[in-house]
């Protein structure tokens, strides 16, 4: 296993592709060029930035709060059964 396989010197396509002494030139139509621009632009839009009104903003800082103060009643808790066990 001592065999060293040599590229040889040239121009190396990758993938390998066949000649070709022409190759055809797509233009794009007018109605595939909206089609595009749209798309794009629903894109664009989906991507927006969207602020929240205030009072749904207040509703879920409420929301989180209480399942906060919930979750470090649960591990204070949890960390007194485990205290009173060692």
């Amino acid at each position: 296993m001592n065999t060293q396989l040599v590229t040889g010197t040239g121009h190396h396509q990758h993938p390998p592709q066949q000649a070709q002494e022409s190759q055809l030139v797509r233009h794009i139509g007018p109605l595939d060029r909206l089609a595009l621009h749209l798309g794009v632009a629903l894109i664009r839009w989906g991507r927006r930035p969207i602020k929240a009104d205030v009072s749904k903003r207040l509703a879920f800082n409420l929301e989180t709060d209480a399942a906060r103060r919930e979750m470090e009643r649960v591990r204070a808790e949890h960390l007194a059964r485990v205290a009173r066990v060692l």
